[in-house]
């Protein structure tokens, strides 16, 4: 057995493998002191590991000391209710299967910023990172993240080998739209999210859909960006024409946004116009009147990525999986089907 040189960086997991002749998989097992490994077996790979200088995973010791059983997360400077809850429930579920956890916080999705938040991370030996990640511009942060670290993304898939979990959000927008369709609008407004966030994308896209299916060409959609008072502009813009009737926010601030300019130009809900939001946030139920919206269900989303994560350090990175949560619509007064 002889060590080729590697040049530029630490031996990892994989390189032992390659060497002793054996899956990642077994590498894992042997430095989680697994018993199910057979002693021939066992020796190779502790001679591999001698060989190249490897030094065990952040994971694999976790497992094998009991120390380290840190989580590192990747979070935005964000009040905006998803990202948030998001953040909350993965300290919970974390908590519950006995790790703490350390957050970063970024106040931009740059890919800089992004990289250099989990490097701080890594710095501190966490075991596994959750990436809370909505936007396009972190996906190349992510890529750059050593393969036999734990990583899982949450509220946005990247693609290629990270694993993700994730509220089906085209689903959801389905759920909204087709309850407006059904009350009998003619067609459904859509204020959307920001541009290169996930969740905006998949709004839109299931809005769409629903229309095509229905025959129907998708109106423009009117850009907003997650908060209320975008959404008042919007409101104001779609208020002024008569032929709407029914407005799908891609969020329920920009709904609470919508909602108060139609009350200012009179335009009474449900009667005159419809609308329906997304989040399902606390005081969405007191909205006047209260809000027909798509529920996240984010402990679900926590639960699945914290399951996908100890998967990872039990058995070593495998291929990339990709977990969807179903929404649900929580049907209220604010929808209605149109006046005659």
């Amino acid at each position: 057995m002889q060590a080729e040189p590697i040049s530029g960086r630490e031996p990892s997991m994989f390189d032992v493998a390659r060497l002793a002749g054996v899956s990642h998989q077994t590498v894992s097992r042997v430095l989680n002191e697994h018993p199910n490994v057979r002693d021939a077996t066992r020796r190779k790979v502790q001679v591999a590991i001698a060989e190249l200088g490897y030094r065990p995973n952040r994971a694999a010791r976790a497992l094998a000391t009991g120390r380290y059983r840190t989580i590192g997360v990747v979070a935005a400077r964000s009040t905006l209710y998803g990202p948030a809850s998001l953040l909350a429930a993965v300290e919970e579920r974390a908590a519950d299967a006995g790790f703490t956890v350390s957050v970063a916080r970024v106040r931009s999705f740059d890919t800089d910023v992004v990289r250099g938040a989990l490097a701080q991370l890594l710095d501190q030996r966490v075991s596994a990172i959750v990436a809370i990640v909505p936007v396009l511009s972190a996906a190349e942060a992510l890529d750059d993240i050593a393969s036999d670290i734990p990583l899982v993304t949450i509220d946005g898939h990247v693609g290629g080998r990270v694993a993700s979990v994730h509220v089906d959000q085209v689903g959801g927008a389905r759920l909204a739209v087709t309850h407006l369709l059904d009350a009998g609008h003619a067609t459904v407004w859509h204020v959307g999210g920001p541009e290169g966030w996930f969740d905006a994308a998949g709004r839109i896209d299931g809005w769409s859909q629903v229309l095509r299916e229905r025959g129907l060409v998708p109106p423009p959609v009117v850009p907003g960006d997650w908060s209320a008072a975008s959404g008042y502009q919007a409101g104001l813009l779609l208020g002024r024409m008569p032929e709407v009737t029914a407005i799908f926010a891609a969020n329920d601030p920009m709904a609470l946004g919508v909602l108060h300019a139609l009350h200012e130009l009179g335009r009474r809900v449900p009667d005159e116009v419809s609308v329906a939001g997304f989040d399902d946030v606390p005081e969405a139920a007191h909205f006047i009147p209260p809000l027909t919206t798509v529920r996240q269900d984010f402990e679900a989303v926590a639960r699945n990525g914290l399951a996908v994560l100890l998967d990872q350090l039990d058995d070593g990175p495998a291929a990339a999986v990709d977990r969807i949560v179903a929404p649900t619509l929580a049907i209220r007064a604010s929808v209605a089907p149109p006046r005659s």
